[in-house]
């Protein structure tokens, strides 16, 4: 992880939540469920779990070797840089005939692990960091597609057990996406 990005994760994230208590168990119930509706193709739900001030975001991940090896991670070029208006036409997008991408749609399964949370300076906002392992199968090919990477959020929550994702930045473990 470079320089600047461990400054960005302090800036926002205080004391870790402890593994197991109400406010993790709360976090992990939430994405699980979220990755549930994405694996179900059920964007209604997805979309009701995105705060309308959403910033969605995948920064790119170089190669490099020497001095700078670890410094990796590109901030001012995206795979992806996304709000919630531009998500919901994503979303949008995908019942419509012109997704011929995804019609068939593809199967996927999302499985998120190593999660931890931390306060913030806002009592409802908690830094939640998580990897994440999507695999997915299109047609009648055996094969799986696969990619992984590290989830860093902003969650939100609204009430008991009601939570929304203000901001996610992904970042993947590899530097060209196949899929």
């Amino acid at each position: 992880m470079s320089a600047a990005m461990m400054a960005a994760l302090d800036n926002v994230a205080g004391q870790y939540v402890p593994v197991g208590g109400p406010i993790y168990n709360e976090v992990t119930q939430f994405l699980y469920e979220e990755a549930l509706a994405l694996d179900h193709r059920d964007f209604d739900t997805w979309a009701s779990m995105l705060a309308e001030d959403l910033r969605y975001t995948a920064p790119l991940r170089v190669t490099r070797t020497g001095p700078s090896r670890n410094d990796d991670i590109v901030t001012n070029a995206r795979h992806f840089d996304d709000n919630y208006g531009s998500m919901m036409g994503r979303m949008g997008r995908l019942a419509t005939k012109s997704a011929w991408a995804e019609d068939p749609p593809s199967r996927t399964r999302r499985l998120i692990t190593n999660i931890l949370v931390r306060e913030t300076e806002r009592d409802d906002e908690f830094a939640v960091n998580s990897y994440i392992l999507v695999k997915r199968s299109r047609y009648d090919d055996p094969t799986y597609k696969e990619i992984s990477g590290e989830r860093r959020d902003l969650l939100r929550r609204l009430d008991v057990g009601k939570w929304q994702i203000a901001r996610r930045e992904i970042i993947f473990d590899q530097s060209v996406i196949g899929m």
